[in-house]
């Protein structure tokens, strides 16, 4: 076990959604913050920053010591990856410390064309183990935000084997799905979480058998504050606290004891948790996640008391805190005069004049320390003041005045914007043939018809569901630490029946379905909606890939490489850890597997049990496109991919049936 007294501490990272809140994580005590630019960012309706706010954001953040990450974090089409790297360059120019990034294929063009630009795996990025990170290198990734829902267990084994460092989230808002994982806003309301766009569905009411119209999916915030000597022990790298479309006064206040605990490196008192409360919550706080209790004390919404509580924070005026920095000075006769100032981060040394014997008044050590103190306002502070000098010497205070604004000076040129190196961008094609054909994806063995096996090229069921009537197996999307062997040992034996492919949803899979012996195809959890991550995939060892269901046919058109698409099926809209089942319905539900979900219009949308208890919410609609198989065909798809979840055999039939007839399917169905 590590020696609590010398573990480094982790950064606070802190959101700055707006002028305000940055100067209020500043003034709460953040390490770094974090914020967007005006396009490519997760939160597209925060306040964010561009051109010359930019600058200034970053030069009044780096003369604070603090430092600046841009979230670029927004899944990016072919056509729009250009404009992805300029709005990197002109961060870069800006003089931010890092980038936080999502989409694989913008990362790979980034580290080709910026290779000195520190890159950070967006949270939507769904790394669950370390397994994840080791692919994520490969592109120039140095840091990843691990998932919201990793254990503490699990954390400590994926700090201690992960070659990157490892950002986490310990408080605020908690979205219900894995990010990266929900398309529930997208497929349903238009509005595209994976585009910074989401309508957050996860916190309307939804009918339900066991309480009515309840909030099955909306989760208390997330806080970690009980549990700082872990964390610290841990070895994590950043902490940090959700937030960049909330006001200025959260954004102070959280960090105001964030940064205390830290310090003092204590878990938060009740009177502390009281008070994370009272900036903000949703009747409270949950860590089921890190402390492996999930279950319905989980779940809670915003209530007027909560709003009321907030309401009574004391508005913020602005940065009150200094940087005390430390000063130290040599006055010797005969050498010019240095003046040395430091703080935690850096240290500068000017040189001025050099003193002349005095002739009525020479300069004493608080005669020097009065007027090198004074520092107006700069957002600087005097901590120690160090004096070593010869008797009997003068300077005028002019000079001195000129010696204190070039430190000052200097000292803030330390942390001006860097040179960056740039190369031509070359936009990535695949040199892969899409392999015209068929398959198809079932969640039992129950539902592959005769006909089904003669009509698909290849057949995938779940992981520890194989059959001889399957050619592939399909990896659970979210694999902790603690699952990896299990997984193995599962793959290895999946191989020896004969199984030939794995659908791998996460980059943290690759590496051991194909140490089993298998062939890892990208499943569209992946999210691949561009050139260039097709061939960062195939890089890392995928075979082929089903594109993004995001993506329209002439998006999915340009895309070249050996891809498919789902041209049929339910798509399922979120991946979540906490079981929904026990909220909407009863044990017995649960044992068939009949859970449906019903929102607010009457909507019914099927929930599936998956790995242990983790569920998939599936779509209300199925995708269908066998009366469009023209505009299929116009759009260049030739593999096309069929999701079956809860169908019968019958059903099953019934879709190939209408497929081969060019039919329409009888009822209501999505298009792409």
């Amino acid at each position: 076990m590590s020696d609590k007294r010398i573990q480094p501490l982790p950064e606070l990272l802190c959101p700055a959604g707006s002028p305000e809140a940055l100067d209020a994580a500043i003034e709460g005590g953040a390490d770094a913050v974090y914020l967007g630019g005006t396009t490519f960012n997760a939160r597209m309706n925060a306040h964010n920053f561009g051109g010359d706010a930019l600058r200034s954001a970053v030069l009044r953040a780096h003369s604070y010591g603090v430092k600046v990450y841009l979230t670029l974090n927004t899944l990016v089409g072919d056509r729009e990856i250009p404009a992805a790297l300029a709005a990197a360059e002109e961060a870069a120019n800006a003089g931010v410390d890092a980038l936080i990034v999502a989409d694989l294929g913008v990362a790979a063009a980034l580290h080709r064309t910026f290779p000195t630009l520190e890159l950070h795996a967006s949270t939507q990025a769904s790394s669950h183990n370390a397994e994840a990170a080791k692919k994520l290198q490969e592109v120039g990734f140095s840091r990843i935000v691990i998932a919201r829902e990793t254990p503490a267990a699990d954390l400590f084994e994926t700090v201690k084997s992960s070659p990157l460092e490892i950002e986490m989230f310990i408080h605020g808002a908690l979205c219900v799905s894995h990010s990266g994982q929900c398309l529930f806003s997208s497929l349903v309301g238009g509005r595209s979480g994976n585009r910074g766009e989401c309508a957050q569905p996860c916190r309307l009411p939804f009918a339900c058998k066991k309480r009515g119209n309840a909030y099955p999916l909306s989760l208390k915030d997330l806080s970690l504050a009980a549990h700082v000597p872990t964390l610290i022990e841990s070895g994590v790298a950043s902490l940090k606290i959700e937030g960049r479309m909330k006001a200025p006064e959260y954004v102070r206040d959280t960090a105001r004891i964030w940064r205390r605990l830290l310090d003092e490196r204590r878990a938060a008192t009740p009177d502390e948790m009281r008070e994370l409360a009272s900036i903000f919550s949703r009747g409270g706080f949950t860590d089921g996640y890190y402390k492996e209790k999930i279950d319905s004390k989980m779940l809670g919404v915003r209530s007027e008391d909560d709003k009321s509580a907030s309401r009574t924070l004391t508005p913020f005026s602005g940065i009150i805190r200094k940087i005390p920095l430390d000063f130290a000075v040599r006055m010797k006769e005969n050498e010019p005069m240095t003046l040395t100032i430091s703080d935690k981060k850096r240290q500068i040394t000017v040189q001025g004049d050099t003193p002349q014997a005095a002739l009525t008044a020479p300069l004493s050590a608080e005669h020097l320390e009065r007027n090198l103190s004074k520092l107006g306002g700069t957002p600087y502070s005097v901590g120690s003041f160090a004096v070593e000098m010869d008797d009997g010497l003068m300077l005028p205070v002019s000079r001195l005045n000129d010696l204190r604004r070039r430190a000052i000076a200097e000292l803030e040129a330390d942390s001006a914007p860097k040179t960056i190196t740039k190369t031509p961008y070359v936009m990535q094609k695949s040199h892969n043939v899409c392999k015209k054909g068929r398959t198809a994806r079932f969640y039992s063995p129950d539902q592959i018809t005769p006909t089904a096996r003669d009509f698909f090229d290849q057949i995938y069921l779940p992981l520890g569901k194989e059959t001889a009537k399957c050619d592939g197996v399909v990896l659970p999307p979210v694999i902790f630490e603690r699952d990896l062997k299990t997984v193995t040992e599962m793959l290895t034996d999946a191989a020896a029946k004969g199984v030939r492919y794995a659908l791998v949803g996460n980059l943290g899979h690759i590496d051991i379905v194909r140490q089993a012996g298998l062939v890892p195809v990208g499943d569209f959890r992946l999210n691949v909606t561009s050139c260039e991550t097709v061939c960062a995939l195939e890089e890392m060892g995928i075979d082929s890939l089903i594109l993004s269901p995001e993506l329209t046919l002439p998006q999915a058109r340009d895309i070249k490489g050996d891809t498919s698409l789902i041209v049929y099926g339910r798509i399922p809209l979120m991946t979540v850890e906490k079981c929904v089942i026990r909220e909407i319905a009863d044990c017995d539900t649960c044992a068939k597997n009949s859970a449906i979900l019903i929102d607010r219009r009457g909507v019914r949308f099927p929930v599936l049990r998956e790995w242990e208890h983790r569920n998939v919410i599936y779509n209300s609609l199925p995708t269908a496109m066998s009366d469009r198989q023209d505009q299929l065909a116009k759009a260049g798809i030739t593999a096309e991919h069929f999701l079956f979840s809860t169908e019968a055999p019958d059903e099953v039939d019934e879709v190939i049936g209408l497929w081969k007839k060019g039919a329409a399917l009888p009822y209501p169905v999505r298009r792409i």
